[in-house]
């Protein structure tokens, strides 16, 4: 038996998932998807959050997301971009398992319909039969979630921590060669 976080996203062709993914990108560039503006209020699917709260909810989000554009999509769409001899079925391999993996994030965290899109990316990048294809596709999903992640920094309550201000390391480097 295949545990439900591990199925797959069947799609009907790579171009049909980019011009679904740039059209999502494209509702969300100026208004708020309703999912990141519930999960600002506290409204959570999943009900995920520690103690009751949906702040540790908020920073997986962002963790997730920052780590999904920044890192995981950025470097796959580098590489394919940059490498025509890279091999595609090592990135699909590893873009397969990654995607998967932070689409189910995605929904753990309150963004369902993000991880739905992303569960379409990898249905897409399966089914890749070439780099450039591979690429646009990937690039694709990384501007829609360049933008989700921006709508997720925006509703996220940065002014909670002036709550934790440390030691300047400066400081405590000017006190050392003063004593």
């Amino acid at each position: 038996m295949v545990a439900q976080a591990e199925v797959r996203t069947e799609v009907e062709s790579v171009e049909a998932v980019i011009a679904h993914i740039d059209a999502a990108r494209d509702a969300i560039w100026e208004v708020p998807p309703a999912e990141v503006l519930d999960l600002g209020m506290g409204t959570v699917p999943r009900g995920t959050g520690a103690k009751n709260n949906y702040l540790s909810t908020l920073i997986f989000a962002e963790n997730e997301l920052r780590t999904l554009t920044d890192e995981i999509l950025w470097f796959a769409w580098a590489t394919a971009t940059r490498n025509p001899d890279a091999d595609l079925r090592t990135l699909v391999l590893y873009m397969d398992e990654m995607g998967q993996y932070k689409a189910n994030m995605n929904d753990y965290v309150g963004l369902p319909e993000g991880g739905d899109i992303l569960k379409m990316y990898v249905g897409a990048i399966r089914i890749a039969t070439t780099l450039d294809e591979f690429a646009r596709v990937t690039e694709s999903a990384m501007t829609y979630f360049n933008r989700l992640h921006g709508w997720v920094d925006i509703v996220f309550p940065w002014g909670i921590v002036d709550g934790f201000h440390r030691v300047n390391p400066l400081q405590k480097i000017i006190d050392a060669n003063n004593a």
